[in-house]
């Protein structure tokens, strides 16, 4: 649904037009661009209180650099609708995250203002100081670079790693630390406390003003200019927070907290910056949800609502008088609280997302036994490892697309090891509407390598209960991962006493003749719905829910391979290296010769939309298990038809 932008919006088509309005103009710029992200957003869907934060940054970093010759790269994107509404994107902005409409981040492919393509945070200060490099490198001095990254993302080691390098290199950097101390939920840390320290001292607050003051002024003190303001901040901050080092022992030169809210003074500010060298840090206090009174009161829910009411803020949601499953991850939530009350080793261990994961309700029950770390991953899996070391049984709750940025520590600290941690992979699969970085497309393939790991996957809430069960019954000799799906199960009637699954023990949904279909996880729902209008069209396939890749079900395999000529393996996973694979594996080392069609993620990146979108376009929904099954078997009528 579009949506009609305000009378000075709707004028701009890209930053030129911005930069033909006068300063005074920018305030009401600012109202609404705000104004448009809450209409859109709320008919539409999508990320929200992230971008309204930055209404005012956005306008004034279009408005004073020279974009897209001057690169701006903005950190995770969930705060670049702005950016996008600005860049030429306005009229196709309510296409955002929608099946073959624009990205909900910055991309390459969809503009040359989006500078980097980013989904996963922390990357901005890396990707910009290697475009200030390149640039110094060819000549091109008078280019400014620009990384705008939430003090959320600063919490992860590779920001560091950037900030570390950065200020070694005498490039033309400038870092703009957005701090409003969220993520989607609250920030955690030492940093998080630095960083109030910093924005709540009085006397740093005057001095702050000062040299602001000094700032505006610069072009009045002569070619000694900057080295004057260096020697004022070096006294002056030594003496009045000390603190204030953090980022100055970096090489970093450190400008702030300023009022992130205030369009016309970050003009002035981010003038002045332009013409100071070298490697720079701008500390802009900013309110998430800001114009938006309920998502500035709950920012953590408001971080992507969904459809919502822009005049009450009641969210939207779909009413039925049926009984509905629950998301898999409140699932994981709620069974997380009933094993550790029952066992008194369980931990729990999350990088930053506590409610995306329901790890939130263990750290509500259990406070000292639930960990949000920080977007820190690889931290995240390495603090799992310490505390199993001591004979303790963390489950670590990360996102699938997520795991891959520690995949290193999964193999040497844990799996070397053989700790018994629990990985729990959220949003496994095809993870919807944030599209391809938050896919979790990879794990079965890049853990299925790994010695000593246990992979497995559940096709309903009952199995994810059970299985998580089993994982902390006995030291398995290793890593023990179950991965599940973004979004709703499939059993209203779930919450059911436990039972030990079998390690590598699958289970037959279905007899058949002809043909057997396998599958892993939730996606064999989508083989049952299959087999229901199959059956009554005369077609009878076996269906085989293996819920472990790693042990396979050895047994049910030759079963399967000596009954059955022709296979079909279903996965919500990548083809390469995955389920599928680990099945033609078995096959050939025990000299099946089996047809055998492989259904699941093929070897290209898949764009964002719904789930059930994205799974008919990779040939994996119920219609295209119907459709290969029809290739393949061999229709034969239903019991008591006739002719």
């Amino acid at each position: 649904m579009e949506v009609q932008a305000g009378q000075l919006l709707s004028q701009i088509n890209s930053p030129k037009d911005l930069k033909n309005f006068k300063e005074e103009d920018l305030e009401a710029i600012s109202k609404e661009l705000r104004q448009y992200i809450i209409d859109v957003v709320s008919v539409n869907g999508g990320h929200f209180a992230a971008s309204l934060g930055v209404v005012e940054l956005t306008v004034a970093l279009h408005y004073v650099l020279n974009t897209p010759y001057d690169q701006l790269v903005w950190d995770v994107g969930h705060q670049a609708y702005g950016h996008k509404i600005l860049t030429g994107r306005r009229q196709v902005f309510h296409t955002n995250r929608i099946y073959k409409g624009i990205s909900g981040f910055p991309k390459r492919s969809e503009s040359e203002y989006d500078t980097f393509g980013v989904g996963h945070s922390s990357t901005s200060i890396s990707a910009a100081l290697g475009m200030a490099v390149a640039s110094h490198y060819k000549g091109e001095n008078d280019r400014q670079h620009v990384a705008v990254i939430g003090d959320g993302a600063m919490t992860a080691g590779m920001a560091f790693e950037a900030l570390n390098h950065a200020g070694i290199e005498n490039s033309n950097l400038l870092v703009i630390l957005n701090d409003n101390c969220m993520s989607i939920d609250p920030n955690v840390g030492a940093l998080k406390e630095y960083l109030t320290d910093i924005s709540t001292s009085k006397s740093y607050n005057r001095f702050r003003d000062d040299v602001s003051a000094v700032l505006s002024k610069i072009s009045e003190l002569g070619p000694n200019a900057h080295e004057i303001v260096k020697k004022i901040e070096k006294s002056i901050k030594g003496t009045l927070l000390k603190k204030s080092n953090l980022f100055e022992s970096l090489k970093f030169r450190y400008f702030g907290p300023i009022d992130g809210h205030d369009v016309n003074h970050l003009v002035k500010v981010l003038n002045d910056l332009k013409d100071i060298p070298g490697p720079k840090l701008l500390h802009c206090v900013t309110i998430k949800g800001k114009g938006f009174a309920f998502a500035e009161k709950d920012q953590t829910k408001w971080h992507a609502p969904g459809l919502f009411d822009k005049i009450t803020g009641e969210i939207k949601k779909s009413v039925s008088d049926k009984p509905q499953p629950p998301k898999y991850q409140d699932v994981f939530g709620h069974t997380m609280v009933e094993l550790a009350a029952q066992n008194d080793k369980i931990m729990g261990i999350t990088p930053a997302m506590p409610s995306g994961s329901s790890l939130n309700i263990m750290m509500k029950a259990m406070p000292n036994r639930a960990f949000d770390v920080g977007i820190a991953e690889q931290h995240a899996v390495t603090f799992s490892a310490g505390l199993a070391t001591q004979g303790l049984i963390p489950y670590c709750n990360i996102y699938s697309s997520f795991m891959q940025r520690a995949f290193d520590q999964v193999v040497h600290d844990v799996a070397i090891q053989k700790l018994p941690v629990v990985f729990c992979l959220d949003r496994a699969g095809i993870a919807g509407a944030d599209g391809p970085t938050h896919h979790g497309a990879y794990d079965i393939a890049f853990f299925r390598c790994i010695p000593n790991m246990i992979i497995s996957a559940p096709m309903n809430e009952e199995e994810l209960r059970n299985l998580m069960y089993t994982a902390q019954l006995k030291n398995h000799g290793g890593p023990f991962s179950i991965r599940y799906p973004r979004g709703n199960g499939v059993m209203p009637d779930w919450k059911r006493p436990f039972q030990e699954i079998e390690i590598g023990k699958g289970r037959k949904i279905s007899d058949g003749e002809d043909i057997a279909i396998l599958t892993i996880g939730h996606i064999g729902n989508e083989a049952v719905k299959a087999l229901l209008e199959l059956n009554a069209e005369g077609y009878h396939p076996a269906h085989y829910d293996m819920r472990f890749v790693k042990p396979l079900d050895e047994p049910m395999l030759h079963e399967v391979f000596s009954k059955f000529q022709r296979v079909i393996t279903v996965e919500d996973g990548c083809l390469q290296g995955g389920f599928g694979s680990a099945i033609i594996e078995f096959m050939a080392d025990h000299q099946y010769q089996t047809q055998v069609v492989r259904l699941g993620i093929p070897d290209h990146v898949i764009e964002h939309g719904e789930q059930k979108e994205l799974w008919q376009e990779c040939g994996y929904d119920s219609g295209s298990i119907i459709e290969e099954v029809k290739k393949l078997a061999i229709a034969r009528p239903t019991k008591g038809m006739v002719g």
